[in-house]
């Protein structure tokens, strides 16, 4: 038997993989989709890699290296995602391996580390200060801690010599938590009996035996014992010296936990909407053939109610449900939801986890001990058999797309799951992308609407403000006389507000008045934000800082001054002006810490606070009964942006921040702020007006050729010398001309809107085409060329249908 395996070598990637000899010892263990280590390369140096596969033939003449060791005793990918991750590799134009490793918990991705290994002791002879290294072992670690720098040289003469070996261990990061835990050797009786024989003064003996009396029969924690029963470990020493308890260390998972306990929640009365939506969504959870629902249902119509609803009938059928948010700030308060209405049958996958979560909560999923998966993009990815219902929430959002490689959009392996499972899918939202909706229309997904608000209460009355008639007026290019009026009112109603700028930091850069100097990045032709709080200048692509200059490098002025307007900003105005408001800010910098999210959220919700000021991540999904007003401090961030998808995303971040309010029994307001009031985007989303949006905007990609009339493909070129890059960009447009078909479009190549990133060099084009099959096979081509370059220092990425043109 020989194995086929995908290895992790980021050098040298490919999607064929390469075939090993099955050790004897190994040939009972071995199954497809292990971790297993194997030998590879001239040096034999070991890496990690996936077995994907067994052939019972090789041609003879080939010797073949066998596998080293299994990094586990199981298989970590089923039949089922290793089959996905071949697709994915193959649409994506990405490889085997980077698609693997992505479906399991970062702590599971190979770490190595370079050890040094005695070949031959008697070569060290004369060499007292390296036999002092090897002195009881034949192997050292190469790393600082264990090599004085001034042996390196000594250590490589050794090497050329054959005396000493480079060798390369595969660390496994992944490991369980343990703890000490006890059980009762004795019955309730024999504990009485002890009991009744102690000292009056024993009492701590005494309590423990009590509690033993009535114990589990298995393993419990210790420090569980020892904090309900108010003991300490000297007791629990004794009892177990004297036989009355076991001991012995077990397995405890390092459960995601939130700010404060989960309140049961039973399921809510639908209105007849809601009922019409579930029972469509319910009737296809009995079939055994994929069905797609676009749930198109306005701000505060009950979308949530309805998944709930819809997975708690597929666990009735006894299958598995996914649910999917767009972002980990909408991650805590959907878990209250599903872990209300669930229980501990929920298991929660993000990114805000730290990595012994992640691991454990995947391991709850892939040991089916539990049914539901809630989380960000990557939860798609969950090991859960039997999947009944995949639910996407606010699909529009392009976080469900993966910026690196590989580059999938979860909304495609969510459909690939379904169809794999004969499951429903369900895409919620308000405002649904264009693709989605479009698809509605052609009869692909089946199109269930929700126009009403769940409770009846009306949709928010919005005014649009001219912020350059309001500057005339006397108002300053922060706050409106509109929106500081309305502030006031609810600070004198006790009611709360929440206002979103989408620019955090304190002001967006810092400008000589004398000579007209920016301060730019170092690694990235952007100039830097200001960060008040920290005292530094930001850069938000690279993470370079710098301090705070008080004169200008280029001509010595004082006169350097901050310019525009981020959230820490508006924070000290708002403080300044309102100094009896309560203000929470949400932004990257407040929620970095882990909780954060779930306790500022907590906080307003207890009514901690007055005001929500936040980036986009506050605009969806966020559902506080209190809150009557909503203001947009500057709607035009987004329509700037150099995308076909500028007006899309302008209309929906803005719908979606405007039905935070009136979601209860009070009336909601909402105030945009604007230099744009008459842009198609924020009149109709002044009226939360989708369908005219959808209409107008249509027409627009139609004239332009865009999605979802065309598909498009980005091809990104990356040097760290802008000649280099250049070069490579043209001879990749001529070669793809060749191959494309008469109706595709080629645009480009041509630099980003961001010349130089991270001191590279950017040139893209994009290709926008309707059939091409050709191209398809150049791309593939393609990407085998890219390796070939990556040798020169050249970076090619492709990206099939991509959400970011910068």
């Amino acid at each position: 038997m020989y194995a086929q395996v995908i290895v992790d070598v980021p050098t040298m990637q490919t999607n064929q993989p390469y075939t090993y000899a099955v050790p004897e010892a190994l040939t009972e263990v071995l199954a497809v989709g292990m971790r297993v280590v194997v030998p590879f390369g001239r040096g034999n140096r070991l890496i990690q890699g996936f077995v994907v596969g067994f052939v019972t033939a090789v041609n003879e003449a080939t010797e073949l290296k066998a596998i080293e060791s299994v990094v586990e005793l199981e298989p970590v990918l089923n039949e089922e995602l290793l089959d996905l991750g071949q697709w994915l590799a193959e649409t994506n134009f990405a490889f085997r391996i980077s698609v693997l490793q992505t479906m399991l918990p970062n702590v599971m991705r190979a770490k190595y580390s370079k050890t040094f290994q005695l070949v031959e002791p008697n070569g060290l002879v004369n060499e007292p200060d390296v036999q002092v290294l090897f002195a009881d072992r034949s192997e050292i670690p190469f790393n600082e801690t264990e090599i004085a720098p001034e042996l390196l040289p000594k250590l490589q003469r050794l090497q050329r010599s054959g005396v000493l070996q480079v060798g390369y261990v595969v660390d496994n990061r992944a490991t369980a938590k343990t703890v000490l835990a006890m059980k009762p050797l004795l019955s309730a009786g024999e504990y009485d009996d002890l009991r009744q024989n102690l000292r009056k003064t024993a009492v701590k003996q005494a309590r423990f035996l009590t509690y033993l009396m009535t114990a589990p029969q298995e393993f419990v924690p210790i420090k569980t014992v020892l904090d309900s029963q108010g003991l300490d470990y000297p007791t629990i020493k004794k009892a177990a010296e004297q036989g009355w308890i076991e001991r012995a260390e077990i397995e405890e998972y390092r459960l995601p936990r939130l700010s404060s306990p989960i309140e049961p929640t039973s399921p809510l009365t639908l209105n007849p909407e809601q009922e019409t939506a579930y029972t469509a969504i319910a009737a296809s959870l009995g079939e055994a053939q994929t069905k797609t629902f676009l749930l198109e249902g306005i701000t505060g119509s009950g979308k949530t109610e309805v998944y709930l609803q819809a997975i708690a009938r597929t666990l009735q059928q006894g299958k598995t449900a996914i649910m999917l948010v767009p972002e980990i700030t909408l991650t805590p308060q959907m878990v209250r939801r599903v872990k209300g209405r669930f229980g501990d049958d929920v298991a929660v996958m993000h990114s805000g986890l730290s990595e012994g979560e992640r691991y454990d909560e995947w391991r709850r999923v892939e040991r089916h001990e539990v049914n539901v998966v809630v989380g960000a993009r990557s939860a798609i990815f969950a090991p859960l058999e039997n999947i009944g219902l995949i639910v996407i929430d606010e699909e529009h959002e392009a976080t469900y797309k993966q910026d690196e490689n590989p580059r999938y959009h979860a909304r495609d392996v969510a459909q690939w799951r379904a169809e794999r499972h004969g499951a429903t899918l369900v895409l919620g939202s308000a405002t649904p992308s264009l693709e989605s909706r479009a698809r509605a229309q052609r009869g692909v997904y089946t199109l269930l609407t929700l126009t009403e608000r769940a409770l009846h209460n009306p949709l928010p009355k919005a005014e649009v403000v001219d912020m350059r008639e309001a500057m005339k007026a006397g108002g300053d290019d922060i706050f409106s006389p509109q929106m500081l009026d309305q502030l006031r009112d609810r600070l004198d109603k006790n009611e709360q507000s929440v206002l979103m700028l989408n620019r955090r930091g304190y002001a967006n850069f810092m400008m000589c008045r004398n000579c007209g100097y920016v301060p730019r990045c170092v690694n990235c032709d952007l100039a830097m934000t200001v960060h008040k709080d920290t005292g530094r200048l930001e850069c938000h692509y690279c993470g370079y800082s710098e301090p705070i200059p008080t004169t200008c490098v280029n001509c010595g002025s004082d006169r350097i001054r901050p310019y525009g307007t981020g959230t820490q900003k508006v924070e000290e105005e708002l403080q300044r002006m309102m100094p009896d408001a309560r203000i929470i800010r949400m932004d990257v910098d407040t929620t970095r810490r882990k909780g954060a999210t779930d306790k500022m959220l907590a906080d307003f919700g207890d009514k901690k606070a007055d005001i929500l000021l936040g980036t986009q991540m506050i605009a969806k999904g966020l559902d506080f009964p209190d809150v009557t007003l909503v203001g947009v401090l500057n709607a035009d961030t987004t329509l700037g942006l150099p995308d076909y998808r500028a007006s899309e995303r302008t209309f929906q971040l803005l719908t979606q921040v405007a039905g935070r309010a009136g979601r209860a029994d009070k009336e909601g307001e909402v105030v945009i702020q604007t230099f744009n009031p008459d842009h198609y985007a924020i009149q109709l989303a002044k009226t939360q007006d989708y369908e005219a949006f959808y209409r107008q905007e249509m027409n627009l990609r139609h004239t332009w050729q865009y999605a979802p009339y065309y598909y498009t493909v980005q091809i990104k070129i990356a040097h760290e010398r802008q000649d280099e890059a250049a070069k490579v960009a043209y001879q990749t447009a001529n070669w793809l001309k060749k191959h494309l078909a008469s109706d595709s479009v080629l645009l480009g190549p041509s630099t980003g809107a961001i010349t130089r990133l991270k001191n590279k060099y950017y040139y893209r084009m994009v290709i926008k085409f309707k059939h091409d099959d050709g191209l398809e096979a150049a791309l593939t081509e393609l990407v085998s060329a890219g390796q070939r370059l990556q040798k020169q220092g050249v970076v090619l990425t492709i990206d099939r249908d991509p959400v970011n043109f910068i």
